[in-house]
């Protein structure tokens, strides 16, 4: 038995994902087990210090120094509130597998620079005070080599979820969407992935600010409002909407900014649940836009992530794709909540075989690679 815990901090930030989970094998032959998952929340403190250095306006070198630093604190701590929620010591974990927090993703470049990525929370802080092995930042590797480095997790998706008789659609829906294709039959080769669009990240900004709400929780307030179709229609005008594929975006196209232009303009034109139904259409609406080429009587779209608990979105995604089988993970016994940190533990156990993980028909790498760093702890 080879124990590890798997760490996401989303942009969504509404905590720190931690799956211990029991896994063994590498490649297609890697068999996982969940074994215990929780939740660490970030604290309102954290949480406000990771909005200040992701914004340009508020960011600087030195709060981003020292957030990489208590980041790692934090995210040790998860790593011990879900080892003792399964009465598992330190001792007995063989590795842990930090995604980080990410600062800024830069994809395509701009200006002078150059694509580039940036997640914090420091290794070292965490392998010291886990006293484990850690492999983290899986995304620069990627990027070496001319991909986008993301999506971060079709590599798992693929070990996990292929199906020789149906094609799987899976999409994520954290603070931004991301889908994963993986044909029925797949070879490796063969599958796809790139973000959508907008997931959680502009409802929750909207409940925010007319309700202080830090999110819609069960789609309430979306439920309770109408669809203005107009405000729909200049949403899915964004232009990557229609990009075509490998694309992958953040808070950079649909974070604060984004959000505060929509509500000065359309605050005093409609109602606050309507623009959080509109909101929330525009992400059921970017899914089916971008999934529909991929979809026939055949094919499963799955859904994981923070969105899947919002069942107004879920119907909504239904209503938009009603020649598709809609599922969320529980349907087919995995967690939703726990996916993306599970990925973490696939990726990581790859690094630890040498073996590469990152997936170059969905990122645009020009090769396969051995993703992440390793700390040691000694």
């Amino acid at each position: 038995m080879a124990l590890a815990v798997g760490l996401m901090s989303g942009t969504s930030l509404d905590g720190v994902d931690a799956a211990l989970v029991d896994i063994q094998g590498s490649g297609l032959e890697t068999k996982l087990q969940l074994i215990e998952f929780t939740s660490y929340p970030l604290g309102n403190d954290i949480v406000e210090k990771i909005k200040e250095v992701l914004s340009i306006e508020n960011s600087s070198v030195d709060k981003i120094c020292s957030l990489n630093v208590e980041l790692g604190y934090v995210f040790s701590e998860a790593v011990k509130a879900v080892c003792a929620k399964a009465n598992v010591s330190l001792e007995q974990l063989t590795f842990v597998a930090s995604h980080g927090q990410t600062i800024y993703h830069l994809p395509v470049p701009r200006f002078n620079q150059i694509s580039s990525t940036l997640q914090i929370g420091e290794s070292s802080v965490i392998a010291e005070e886990t006293k484990t092995t850690v492999v983290s930042d899986f995304r620069t590797r990627d990027m070496a080599v001319k991909g986008q480095g993301a999506p971060i997790v079709p590599y798992s998706e693929f070990v996990l979820y292929r199906d020789a008789d149906r094609t799987r659609l899976l999409q994520n829906i954290g603070g931004i969407g991301n889908v994963t294709v993986i044909p029925k039959g797949a070879q490796m080769t063969e599958l796809l992935a790139f973000d959508t669009g907008p997931g959680n990240m502009i409802i929750d900004e909207l409940c925010q600010y007319f309700y202080q709400q830090p999110y819609d929780k069960n789609g309430v307030y979306a439920a309770g409002g109408k669809v203005h179709l107009d405000l729909l229609d200049e949403l899915m005008e964004h232009p990557f909407i229609k990009r075509t594929y490998p694309k992958t975006t953040g808070r950079e196209d649909f974070g604060v900014e984004y959000t505060t232009a929509l509500i000065e303009k359309w605050k005093q034109k409609i109602e606050p649940d309507d623009l959080i139904a509109t909101a929330t259409q525009f992400t059921a609406r970017s899914i089916a836009e971008n999934v529909r080429p991929f979809a026939n009587e055949q094919t499963d779209l799955i859904i994981g992530g923070g969105g899947s608990y919002n069942p107004t979105l879920v119907q909504m995604i239904r209503n938009e794709l009603p020649e598709l089988t809609v599922l969320v993970q529980e349907d087919i016994g995995y967690s939703s909540e726990a996916k993306e940190a599970i990925a973490m533990t696939v990726l990581a156990n790859q690094t630890l075989n040498h073996l590469p993980s990152n997936v170059p028909s969905a990122t645009g790498a020009e090769k396969p690679v051995i993703l992440g760093k390793i700390t040691y702890y000694h």
